[in-house]
Order: C-alpha cells, then structure tokens, then sequence
C-alpha cells in the first residue's frame, strides 16, 4: 500500500470513528398508536424515556403491544440514521461493527 493509499485510509477511519461518535449521541423518537406511547432512544440504542398517554392505559394489553411497537420503530429509526451517515462515508461497503 502507498503512502497516498495508507493516508485516505486513515481519513477514513477517523471520519468514521467521528460520525459513529455522533451516532452514539444522538437520539430518535419512535412513536406508536397515533403517538400514544413514544420512545426516545440514543443512537446506541438505549432507551431514553418512555411517554405513555393516559388513555393508553386503559387496556393493558394494547399498552404493552404499543410499547413493543414504539420501541421498534425507534430502533428501526437509528438503524436507518446509522445507515444513511455511515453509508455515505462509507460508500455503501458493508464494515462490520460500523451499524
């Protein structure tokens, strides 16, 4: 590898170590039942808090369906976060442990 080569490459990896930093510290929301429980989420995917609106209370079973379901669209939603800003440095490879 040349020196040019071996320069891009660790770029690179502190952009990427620099956007996965960002990642980490971000958060996202994902929200179920017409937003009756939301989740907030870190980019490490831990949850933050949980929002539950009263009315949602009601009925235990569909409280704890749409907490199942918050909790998935949130992580569904730092999936998608990770795969946009890594992709983008990245160029679409697959790196393991980046997302």
């Amino acid at each position: 590898m040349n020196r040019n080569m071996l320069k891009q490459a660790q770029q690179l990896q502190a952009r990427l170590q620099k956007a996965q930093q960002e990642l980490e510290s971000a958060s996202v929301e994902g929200s179920a039942g017409g937003g009756a429980v939301k989740v907030v989420m870190t980019g490490k995917q831990l949850v933050e808090s949980v929002e539950i609106a009263p009315e949602a209370a009601e009925d235990i079973e569909m409280l704890q369906d749409l907490i199942v379901a918050a909790m998935n669209d949130a992580a569904n939603r730092v999936q998608e976060m990770a795969s946009k800003k890594l992709g983008a440095l990245t160029g679409g490879m697959n790196i393991p442990g980046l997302t």
